[in-house]
């Protein structure tokens, strides 16, 4: 670790939360180079939805490269974009009736919703991006500028322009629908919000605190975007692939967006790999309008159809992410339990936060969970939501594991730090 601290910029996040080299890695479980085992509940920030070294995606991976096909080779057809393309549309669309134009942009979840403002602006001819409280969208201008966290905002160093916040789900409490508020606001003329180009959502927002938007509320706000002219874009950067228990985690709303985000598990196998929906009449680019020279990364391509292919086919694999994302919700409710109202848990699918209202209970229960052998992640405003996001795949034990930890490091922390 001496030349991580000599040598690494100080923007290092992870490597100080989880002080260690890791050398391996298989499944749900991390190996150091020292040869402690750690149970990894963080998956890459939600890209490893199919665990580390899946040795069915990684056979795929090998005979791609084996065979000296082309790797990288900016927008130009393939066999792999075909086949990914053909597999993702009869597999995951058509399935569910959905219809969409696929654009491939830069490799993270930052350039592919910097790509679907742009575009929105282009259609609409409008400025204003709506966005919500406690939103992350990524790290570059545009996506930061719709992004609600101050201390990244900050760091921006510039003037963040272009959005406009509205209150999430539950923001104002459980007695205030703020989708009806966001309508009035856009239908009073002296209300002095801009018209919309798009309005963009997370239906569960990860790094704001695993903060669940209702069925009726995301609805709302998909027709509020029609009346008021505006593109309907979900960010299904982290909750889609299967994170919430279907592949898109609007589809338990009936929602059809006019602009889709994917990245992070998208190529199910933690390579670099981010794509746009887009329905056909929003289609307004010219040729090289947009671009980037990492968009349509053929191994990543690659993995992504090995993926659809191996969990996608049927609706078992979604069917078992449900089950074990109650099962991890009534574990960590159980535990909560134990301690009064001083915690709260929530969450969808195997997305799910325990709330421990204090920064300090939930950066200690994190870093004494490690020291035990458990990864997890914090998120929220201050970061006092603990994050579980294990593989979509762990197995029962591992998990059970896991969560074990996770109490003891609990109850630990508590011990040291009066609730």
């Amino acid at each position: 670790m001496q030349t991580i601290e000599a040598l690494e910029s100080n923007v290092r996040a992870y490597s100080r939360s989880f002080p260690a080299i890791f050398s391996r890695a298989r499944g749900s479980i991390l190996l150091t180079e020292d040869g402690r085992k750690a149970i990894d509940f963080l998956c890459g920030a939600g890209a490893l939805n199919y665990g580390h070294n899946n040795h069915q995606i990684k056979a795929a991976i090998t005979e791609y490269l084996a065979s000296d096909a082309v790797v990288h080779g900016l927008d130009m057809a393939t066999p792999a974009k075909l086949e990914f393309m053909e597999t993702f549309s009869s597999v995951i669309l058509r399935e569910r009736d959905l219809h969409y134009r696929f654009q491939f942009t830069g490799p993270t979840g930052a350039n592919a919703i910097e790509a679907a403002l742009k575009l929105s602006r282009k259609v609409t001819g409008r400025q204003n991006i709506i966005s919500f409280t406690h939103g992350y969208h990524g790290m570059s201008l545009g996506a930061m500028a719709a992004s609600g966290n101050r201390f990244f905002r900050t760091a921006s160093g510039t003037s963040l322009s272009g959005a406009t916040f509205m209150p999430y789900d539950g923001y104002l409490g459980s007695t205030v629908d703020t989708a009806d508020y966001l309508r009035q606001v856009l239908t009073d003329e002296s209300s002095g919000m801009d018209r919309p180009a798009a309005i963009l959502v997370e239906t569960v927002q990860g790094e704001g605190g695993i903060n669940v938007a209702r069925k009726e509320w995301l609805q709302s706000i998909q027709a509020i975007a029609k009346e008021a002219g505006a593109l309907f874009i979900v960010d299904d950067i982290q909750m889609g692939c299967g994170r919430t228990g279907e592949f898109f985690s609007f589809e338990f709303a009936a929602l059809s967006p006019d602009i889709v985000v994917l990245s992070k598990s998208l190529s199910g196998y933690g390579l670099p790999l981010s794509m746009l929906l887009i329905k056909e009449e929003f289609d307004a680019w010219q040729p090289g309008e947009h671009s980037g020279t990492f968009r349509g990364n053929n191994l990543a391509l690659v993995c992504a159809t090995a993926s659809i292919n191996l969990y996608w086919r049927s609706e078992t694999f979604a069917q078992g992410v449900q089950r074990m994302g109650e099962l991890v919700k009534r574990r960590l409710e159980a535990v909560a339990s134990e301690y009064g109202n001083s915690f709260s848990v929530r969450g969808r699918g195997m997305a799910v936060g325990f709330d421990c209202r204090r920064t300090e209970v939930a950066a200690a229960t994190a870093r004494k969970a490690f020291e035990k052998g458990l990864i997890v992640e914090r998120c929220g405003a201050i970061d006092e939501v603990v994050k579980f996001l294990p593989a979509l795949t762990i197995d029962h034990d591992t998990l059970n594991q896991g969560l074990e930890i996770f109490e003891e490091a609990l109850a630990e922390t508590l011990k040291q730090t009066a609730i």
